[in-house]
Formats: structure tokens, sequence, C-alpha cells
């Protein structure tokens, strides 16, 4: 009987969507060319320990989504190895919090650029972002919504222009969504209020 619920758990664990496809919309482009590019990387996993040190979004106040993070099984398994973000081309980037830039450059013909983040423990966490033509020299310290690029328009592996956005701990992949703390991540758009009792000029 025990053995017959443990076994059914499993299944059920293994089967349920990761929980960024509630932002996915979709699309269906292969993994980007900085996360295949790793050395010694690992599989994808879910790191509880990932700060919200987020401040801003890497592009846009609130951009759409058109894949999530979806992490493989292992190292060379199919998946998505961090989240895609509607971007147009020329669009600034930013750094999503503080740390220094660990690289900043071109991998297999795609501008990228990488971001070591300050205060997140040993090995710290890393963002990538590409196709980024990068505005910040490698060993730069940046600021958490200091622009570190722009979109270039060719390179991007979605159907329409984007960023995609990675995070890594060592070689470990992580979901970079986890970095966003909950008032970034789910605030709308913001509505003008009518203000009372000041008079019109």
């Amino acid at each position: 009987m025990q053995l017959a619920l443990v076994v059914a758990l499993t299944v059920a664990a293994l089967l349920a969507p990761p929980p960024s496809r509630l932002f996915a919309a979709g699309a269906t482009a292969p993994p980007g060319a900085v996360a295949g590019a790793v050395t010694g990387a690992r599989p994808a996993a879910d790191d509880d320990t990932v700060p919200a040190v987020g401040r801003t979004w890497p592009v846009g106040v609130r951009p759409r989504v058109p894949r999530g993070w979806e992490p493989p099984a292992t190292v060379y398994g199919p998946g998505h190895r961090g989240v895609d973000l509607a971007a147009a081309p020329g669009a600034p980037v930013r750094a999503v919090a503080d740390g220094r830039v660990s690289f900043a450059g071109r991998v297999a013909g795609k501008g990228v650029v990488s971001v070591e983040l300050a205060g997140t423990g040993d090995p710290p966490l890393r963002t990538t972002y590409e196709p980024v033509r990068a505005s910040v020299p490698q060993g730069a310290e940046v600021t958490a919504g200091e622009v570190i690029g722009t979109v270039e328009a060719g390179g991007s592996h979605c159907t329409a222009p984007c960023v995609h956005w990675g995070l890594l701990r060592g070689g470990t992949y992580l979901d970079p969504l986890s970095l966003l703390p909950p008032w970034l991540l789910h605030r709308g758009p913001s509505r003008l209020l009518p203000v009372l009792g000041v008079p019109l000029p």
C-alpha cells in the first residue's frame, strides 16, 4: 500500500509542469547558445536558496515571456535553460541586481553579457543575457537597473525578437524568475488616480 502511494506521488511529480509554464506562451525554440556552452554544466535545478535580489526586469517593465523555464532532466536533455523576454531590437538591457560583469563579448556569433551577482554566496549566482550588444566592459561593477547593453537585431532563437535570460550557480542552471520578488514579478501596469483637494492651475 505504501509502495503504491510512493510510486503514484513520484509519477505525479514527474508529470507536473514546471511553475514557469504559467508564464510561457508556447514558443518551441531550442536552448540558447550560452546555456549549451558552459563547460561542466549540470542539469537544471530548483534552488530554494536563490535570494530575490532582483530590482528590475532585464527589459521593459513587465515584458511578455514567450517561453519560460523548462529544466532538463539531464545535462544534454531537452528543455529551456532560462526564460525568453520579448524585446525590440535596440531596447536597453539592464542588470537585474548589483554585481560585476564577468563576461562581455560574443559566443557562437551572439553578443552575450554575464553578471556575477553580489552577496549571493559561493559560487555566486550569475545571470546571462543574449543576444545583447554590450555597453559595459568585463570587470565593470554595475548596479541594479543600470544599462549593460542593447538588444541585438539578429541572433535570437525566438520567432520574434527576444532576450534569453539565464541564471546559474556554478554550472547548475536555475530559474531566473526566482530572482524577482513577488512585488516585481506580479506588478501590474501603473494607473493614474485622481488627485483630490488640489486646485487646477
